[in-house]
């Protein structure tokens, strides 16, 4: 079912091409689902005030233990991400508490022994603070200047003449940690760097990340603007040949389109590559789950072979083709991209709790290869034939990147389904995961009773809950043609739109690309979630 507000439309303005746009015009949400934006406020809340009471100035809350843990330098990480929701929300007195809070954070130096990650730090702490900035109409000057002094550490990241900065910094003497990085972090700075430009008038901040990236895009690939994962910027070259659209490489391909649309730059680069890296991928990791047909992203190895397996991180991508396909206009790419909001949509709801795993595998006619040392259990075959695929890892931790994608679909196409899956969601979360101090995560999302997780990350305040909330919330507040946002969910303003973004071309390879050998990459989207569950977050070929 979909649903649109019915207006007069002057004849000589009708047209049934929307270029530039994304969300369908004069979209609504049915009365019915309306009413449980109340529910997400009350999740938030509930959330928010235990963090407050148990853990508040720390990063995450540990509702288990009635603590808290430290995972982004002990500088109030909950705080800072969850200011936009609240704005959005309209909770303004916690809003007041937690700007009065971001305003007076020392940045100087880290409240733990941990590095400072530039790529976390970026997503979460400068983009709460620019994107809180611009929600309150840029009424908090604080904001901006804490936003001001942070870069200024970070941009440390960068020695000499390297065009890729150093993934982490000790920022008591501003050293980097000198190792490979990856395209992700070294990707994903881009729409944050760039608005703090378009605020201090300081061109630098934007030039140093878009120097970045058009470095990664030019540099030649094993398959078409599918960049491999690690890239060391001592000497400006790939490391390995592993691709995924999981973690480690992910928002590098989601910055590229989004770039594009939030600075409506003339050049082509951005928008070309992104389109070139989803030819691609259609042409070489879309494969069909043998049960069910699902559609979903492989993995390809430094060997070139392909891994049949997905993660909930990697499920931003049907999100990510719905946006760069109706910017472009390209109907296959939207086509693709609901199908695999689809795929991933059913990781949750097969499970017993109705929540999608951490990661998971499936089996295609080209066979059901997931690793090396890897095998299939009889537990996990039996699932995969009634489901369609097998969870590998089982944890749930907050994760928000089939809800991120479900949100897309729904502003995208106006079909009511995806406004009942946010609602299974919801209905979810507050069974499974709902305790007095707080929503931990959960160690098994197929065994309810399995036991929690002691930790409450700070993107459930910033991206789970903000899509859940403007899901169900009327689509011309944050419209997607108005608001482009970064890969925490924290929105910036953008300009109107334009006509159309990138040739329309597919980049053709004007090189070979050669594999070098390096050594692995340091850890990436860490957390103390993770580490609790044990979940891997480093890159195995």
């Amino acid at each position: 079912m979909k649903v649109f507000r019915l207006v007069p439309i002057p004849f000589l303005l009708f047209s049934t091409t929307y270029a530039g746009l994304v969300q369908q015009p004069e979209l609504v949400v049915p009365p019915a689902y309306a009413a449980f934006k109340a529910e997400v406020v009350d999740i938030f809340t509930h959330s928010y005030l235990a963090y407050k009471e148990y853990a508040w100035s720390h990063d995450n809350l540990a509702p288990l233990s009635r603590s808290f843990n430290e995972g982004r330098n002990g500088w109030g990480a909950t705080i800072v991400d969850a200011m936009g929701t609240m704005k959005i929300m309209g909770l303004e007195t916690l809003l007041e508490e937690a700007i009065d809070y971001a305003s007076n954070i020392d940045f100087s130096d880290s409240k733990t022994p941990d590095r400072v990650s530039i790529f976390e730090t970026t997503i979460r702490y400068l983009g709460g603070l620019l994107s809180t900035y611009e929600l309150t109409d840029e009424k908090y000057p604080a904001l901006l200047e804490q936003a001001r002094k942070l870069t200024d550490k970070m941009a440390y990241g960068w020695v000499g003449e390297n065009n890729v900065p150093y993934g982490f910094l000790n920022f008591t003497n501003n050293e980097p940690q000198v190792t490979v990085t990856n395209i992700a972090e070294a990707g994903t700075l881009t729409l944050e760097w760039e608005t703090l430009s378009k605020h201090t008038g300081n061109k630098t901040y934007e030039d140093l990340v878009l120097r970045s990236v058009r470095h990664i895009a030019n540099l030649e690939a094993p398959l078409p603007a599918l960049a491999p994962v690690w890239i060391d910027p001592t000497t400006g070259s790939f490391s390995g040949g592993y691709i995924t659209w999981g973690g480690g490489g992910d928002s590098y391909f989601e910055y590229l389109i989004k770039h594009a649309r939030l600075s409506n730059t003339d050049d082509n680069l951005y928008a070309d590559t992104w389109l070139t890296a989803i030819d691609s991928s259609i042409k070489h990791l879309l494969k069909a789950s043998y049960v069910d047909r699902l559609r979903l992203l492989c993995v390809l190895t430094i060997d070139q072979r392909l891994r049949f397996t997905s993660s909930h991180l990697a499920c931003f991508h049907g999100g990510n083709f719905l946006y760069g396909g109706r910017l472009l206009d390209n109907q296959t790419i939207i086509d693709v991209g609901l199908r695999l909001v689809d795929g991933c949509w059913n990781t949750y709801a097969s499970t017993v709790t109705g929540i999608g795993p951490e990661s998971f595998g499936f089996i295609t006619e080209e066979g059901s290869y997931t690793g090396p040392s890897d095998t299939i259990t009889d537990e996990q075959l039996d699932f995969y034939n009634k489901t369609g695929f097998y969870p590998r890892s089982t944890a749930y931790i907050h994760r928000p990147e089939v809800l991120e994608s479900n949100f897309y679909a729904w502003r995208v196409t106006g079909d009511t389904k995806y406004l009942e899956r946010a609602l299974s969601a919801v209905r979810s979360f507050n069974k499974y995961l709902r305790i007095p101090s707080g929503y931990p995560g959960v160690w098994n999302v197929n065994q309810p009773g399995g036991g929690l997780i002691d930790d409450m990350e700070s993107f459930w305040f910033a991206e789970t809950l903000k899509y859940l909330y403007l899901t169900f919330d009327d689509p011309s507040h944050i419209s997607l043609d108005e608001w482009v946002f970064n890969t925490e969910a924290q929105p910036f303003k953008a300009p109107p739109p334009k006509s159309s973004y990138g040739s329309g071309a597919i980049r053709e390879p004007t090189g070979t690309f050669r594999l070098k050998e390096g050594p692995p990459g340091p850890a990436f989207s860490d957390s103390p979630a993770a580490r609790i569950a044990n979940i891997p977050n480093r890159i195995r070929d």
